[in-house]
């Protein structure tokens, strides 16, 4: 059986594991990191770059570079919290032909989930070259208070990537998955997942006892993270330039780029010291000539600048002690997941509302991904005696009759689940009935998030209240909702079609599975031009040094042919042509080896 990883598909970072001699282990990325920047960006030349080389490039291509694109994944364009992050990122965020919120770029415009399927896409590669053998399956996690859309959503970026996702994972429950396995013992113990991220807030309280992990409660906030920290820096730097130069930073895509970078490395300086430096010189150009920006900024100022981000994930956290139905003293174990927990601030934060010293045992960029890692190995039977009883975040039901919004399956309940409830007509003859499916905890339907709309039709006529039609909804364990309907009177169950509200089209994802096979080629010759450049410099240095060495061993048309091809290697370099790297490489070796013979015959040499 092929391997299975594990992807922390994250807001600011992701994260692949695998499972590596009976435990999980997180796969370096090229660079050597353990972490792969969730960044995407298209240069000018219409070249797809992804992770750290797409962060490198952003100062320069801000419009052309997409980050924190996880908060935009199966939400419409005038969804209030895309609002807010079209008023902070440098590049375009528009509306697709369904509302759906989409990316733009010149005259192209990409789903958030053909972005994020280019960063599982380098993912999977990253998999396929540690494991040596071709990655077709996943686990990926996800927030989990994420609705039934942006789970839906993140399934179908996966499958854009080429990935059978055989599970979609809860955040909060992979990492107990991997505290799990960590800890000594298997007495039952009760723990909270506090998960502050890049772009989300989940809290979760499970119970852990004899290889069962339950899931007793969750809350959370989809749009609370690691970004919004970055952006009060953000606002107080350009309220700080704009009040000494009279220019307005934010106006300038590409001083906003910059003032990001500053800002996310200031916070993470800040988090280890007391004091972060900010030095931006030729941030903006004014009638008196270069303006600069330096700023100072302390740990209790930035402190200030957070305290209400910090105080929101105090609600969510109390909800779920509440529907748990336990207090803090029953709480024995508090785990920090996500990057911003790092913050000295959310630490002393989370002691306060548990009143418990958080465990730091485990790396909070990296637990996620070797939870996922473990259910892969679950899955594809390495990994015994494990199960997982995950919750459904929010309650689901459908509209009727007045607007009003009545619920089929409550939050809070297990998954995998199955709720029906009998409904009729409110018409005569009556021979269709729309059922709008919803997603929420309002009692006003317009007020719950809109999850599909679907018709059943062919009801025999009848007088109002007389036909019996039972609608039914299952969540399987992923957390994706399908929902059936069938007439009672007539016995026959209908065949209907849910329409999702939001998302892809069969036909827009398999136009996106091309464009990301066509990429996915680009980036293979990318990265195997990079590997024949890297081996033709390091070639031609060390043969224009024994060319410097020999060279009087030599007739001078032999001189003139060996810097000919010297000549012929730079300018192979100067390029990312395959073909005439190879040849200008294998030219060189040739050389290469001519020299190596001289210096065997040189008398002065050892």
């Amino acid at each position: 059986m092929s391997r299975i990883v594990g992807i922390d598909l994250g807001t600011t970072n992701s994260v692949v594991a695998v499972m590596e001699d009976g435990g999980p282990v997180v796969i370096p990325a090229r660079e050597g990191s353990h972490t792969v920047p969730s960044i995407v960006a298209f240069s000018r030349r219409g070249e797809r770059l992804v992770g750290s080389l797409a962060k490198r490039q952003a100062a320069t291509n801000p419009e052309g570079t997409f980050f924190a694109i996880k908060r935009l994944i199966g939400r419409k364009r005038n969804d209030p919290h895309v609002d807010e992050a079209s008023r902070h990122v440098p590049y375009r965020i528009a509306a697709a032909g369904n509302g759906d919120a989409h990316v733009q770029v010149g005259d192209r415009v990409f789903s958030p989930q053909e972005v994020a399927a280019a960063v599982l896409s380098h993912l999977k590669e990253i998999g396929e070259e540690y494991t040596g053998s071709k990655i077709t399956d996943a686990v990926i996690t996800v927030p989990a208070y994420f609705d039934d859309s942006q789970r839906q959503a993140t399934r179908d970026a996966g499958r854009i990537a080429g990935l059978n996702v055989l599970r979609i994972l809860n955040e909060p429950t992979a990492a107990s998955l991997a505290y799990g396995t960590m800890r000594e013992g298997t007495d039952e113990r009760v723990i909270a997942v506090y998960d502050l991220g890049g772009g989300t807030f989940d809290i979760s309280i499970l119970r852990l006892s004899q290889g069962v992990y339950e899931v007793l409660a969750t809350a959370g906030d989809t749009f609370l993270g690691g970004e919004d920290f970055d952006q009060r820096i953000i606002a107080w730097l350009a309220g700080e330039f704009l009040r000494e130069t009279g220019v307005d930073a934010l106006a300038d895509r590409l001083a906003l780029q910059r003032l990001k970078e500053a800002a996310e490395k200031a916070k993470c300086e800040l988090s280890r010291q007391d004091v972060a430096d900010i030095q931006l010189p030729f941030l903006a150009t004014t009638p008196k000539g270069p303006a600069h920006l330096a700023r100072t900024l302390t740990r209790a100022a930035f402190e200030d600048l957070v305290r209400d981000l910090v105080e929101r994930t105090r609600g969510p956290c109390e909800e779920a002690l509440g529907a748990a139905g336990l207090t803090h003293e029953q709480i024995e174990d508090v785990l920090l997941v996500g990057g911003q927990t790092r913050t000295p601030l959310v630490q002393e934060t989370v002691r306060e509302i548990f009143r418990r010293e958080p465990n730091r045992q485990v790396n909070p960029d990296e637990v996620v991904a070797l939870g996922a890692a473990i259910q892969a190995g679950v899955l594809r039977g390495d990994v015994k005696e494990i199960v997982l009883l995950d919750v459904t975040p929010l309650s689901l039901g459908v509209e009727v009759r007045g607007g009003a919004f009545v619920k089929m399956i409550d939050r809070g309940a297990t998954v995998p689940c199955r709720r029906t409830r009998v409904f009729t007509t409110t018409a005569d003859n009556q021979s269709k009935v729309e059922i709008h499916v919803l997603q929420g905890e309002r009692e006003l339907a317009t007020a719950n998030k809109s999850l599909a709309r679907f018709d059943l039709v062919g009801i025999p006529p009848a007088p109002k209240g007389t036909p019996q039609i039972e609608v039914a909804f299952d969540i399987d364990s992923n957390g994706i909702v399908s929902v059936s309907a069938r007439d009672l009177a007539s016995g026959l169950e209908q065949q209907v079609v849910v329409t999702p509200t939001t998302g892809l089209t069969p036909h827009e994802i398999e136009r996106a599975i091309g464009e990301a096979e066509s990429y996915a080629e680009e980036d293979r010759r990318r990265i195997h031009a990079s590997r024949t450049k890297a081996k033709l410099q390091g070639l031609l240095a060390t043969s224009e040094k024994s060319f410097a060495e020999f060279a009087s061993l030599l007739r001078p048309d032999q001189q003139t042919d060996i810097r000919g091809v010297f000549d012929e290697c730079r300018r192979a370099l100067s390029g990312d042509d395959v073909d005439t790297l190879h040849a200008a490489l294998d030219r060189l070796n040739g050389i290469s080896r001519t020299l190596a013979e001289l210096a065997m015959y040189d008398p002065n040499a050892f």
